[in-house]
């Protein structure tokens, strides 16, 4: 496979962004798992469906936006998304969490209208929905790219105050850290992330990129920072692993990515298991 990674441009396209998103994923994903907030991940998923589902509907209604990109449009639709569920937590103060299946169950009554209404399933929604080799474009790589600088430069700059609203979010807004503005922005990257990682994942499966490589550092990891390079290891490991399938087996990308990264979750579970049972 090296050598058609060498000789074609897509193969390097889809690596590229493949080792981005296997380790960004993980590391917002590792603050989603201690903040409680999975399903943030997979309700944004959904909306970007939406969103990817209305730009193929307006290629196929509309022949003047026939070049619109509906990963783009998904984009605009994970963010405004993202600001819509900060906004419902915020009515529902006691039960902040209603506000993710409310967003998630609108998002896919939305997507299954608007892709009936887009003439039905096509190759470029399976694409988008479990992930493809040849989906990824030089322009997808370097909006990956700047993502990915994103998240990097956001977890250096902020990780001590992340790290306080992670474990302790009462004594973080005692010695002034601003909660909200924060929040808001941690969940602006994750809609952010998403709709470029669907692509190579697909936006069904991308929030398991985002849980599974960290469920799976949790159980051999001795520290918080052990958490983040063994679920970036753990991830990037998947996501190798699954290019080489997806391309040598001609499975679905996100589908090989995916059961690579619960066999990796199974694994240490069971190695973990095995220790305790052993442990003198």
């Amino acid at each position: 496979m090296l050598e058609d990674v060498l000789r074609h441009a897509f193969l390097q396209h889809a690596v590229v962004s493949g080792l981005v998103i296997g380790g960004v994923c993980p590391v917002i994903g590792v603050f989603l798992v201690v903040r409680r907030l999975s399903l943030i991940a997979d309700t944004l998923a959904h909306v970007t469906l939406s969103g990817v589902a209305a730009g193929l509907f307006l290629q196929t209604t509309v022949p003047a936006l026939q070049a619109v990109n509906p990963v783009y449009v998904g984009m605009a639709f994970s963010v405004a998304g993202a600001f819509f569920v900060e906004r419902l937590s915020r009515v529902y103060r006691s039960y902040r969490e209603l506000s993710l299946p409310i967003v998630l169950s609108s998002a896919t009554g939305l997507s299954v209208v608007l892709i009936s209404l887009a003439d039905g399933m096509n190759g470029d929604l399976f694409g988008y929905l479990f992930g493809s080799l040849i989906a990824v474009s030089r322009a997808d790589v370097i909006v990956v790219l700047l993502v990915g600088l994103a998240v990097v430069a956001m977890v250096v700059l902020l990780y001590k105050e992340l790290f306080y609203l992670a474990f302790d979010e009462e004594g973080a807004m005692v010695s002034g850290i601003p909660k909200a503005s924060l929040h808001i922005l941690f969940v602006l990257v994750v809609a952010l992330v998403i709709p470029v990682a669907m692509n190579i994942v697909g936006i069904l499966l991308v929030s398991a990129l985002i849980t599974l490589p960290v469920a799976a550092a949790l159980q051999v990891a001795r520290s918080f920072k052990q958490v983040f390079a063994y679920a970036v290891c753990f991830s990037e490991l998947a996501v190798v692993g699954g290019l080489v399938l997806s391309y040598v087996l001609d499975l679905a990308t996100g589908g090989a990515i995916v059961l690579l990264a619960a066999a990796i979750l199974l694994a240490t579970i069971a190695v973990r298991q095995i220790g305790l049972r052993f442990r003198p």
